[in-house]
């Protein structure tokens, strides 16, 4: 498992989280290449059922990105997307897998490094745990 690579799924906001993600390659920062960028409006548009997808179709862990506490651009999407958050979460450990396979971060357009460091905490967490356990279970699956 040592060489075991997460596949990340980073839904992030317009506004903050994915201008962050620019900077950061702007800024010529690394973060792991194998977290993928989702860009939405705003975290308040992101769905519990769009994670729970990521990781039925193989990813191993995710994140959501938005706002800066209480200065989203659409007032609460950030405290919105939290509360989803909280729910994947939930379903996440009645599934039986580990609730820290996802996270949410809140950042301001100019936080590249934090993004780095969010892409970067996330990925190192799921890497500790190891692969998604649904991944190996539906490549088990006999066809017929």
């Amino acid at each position: 498992m040592s060489n075991f690579e997460p596949e990340i799924i980073a839904f992030c906001c317009n506004q903050c989280a994915y201008a962050a993600a620019d900077l950061t390659g702007s800024m010529r920062m690394n973060y792991p290449p194998n977290v993928k960028i989702i860009k939405l409006p705003c975290a308040g548009k992101f769905e519990t059922i769009y994670m729970l997808k990521a990781f039925e179709m193989g990813a191993d862990g995710g994140m959501v990105a938005g706002c800066l506490e209480g200065c989203c651009h659409y007032r609460t999407g950030n405290l919105e997307a939290a509360k989803r958050i909280k729910r994947v979460k939930r379903i996440l450990k009645e599934l039986g897998l580990e609730e820290e396979r996802v996270d949410i971060f809140y950042m301001s357009s100019a936080m590249g490094r934090e993004f780095a460091e969010a892409a970067t905490k996330i990925t190192e967490t799921v890497r500790k745990l190891g692969p998604n356990p649904i991944k190996k279970i539906k490549s088990e699956k006999v066809k017929i």
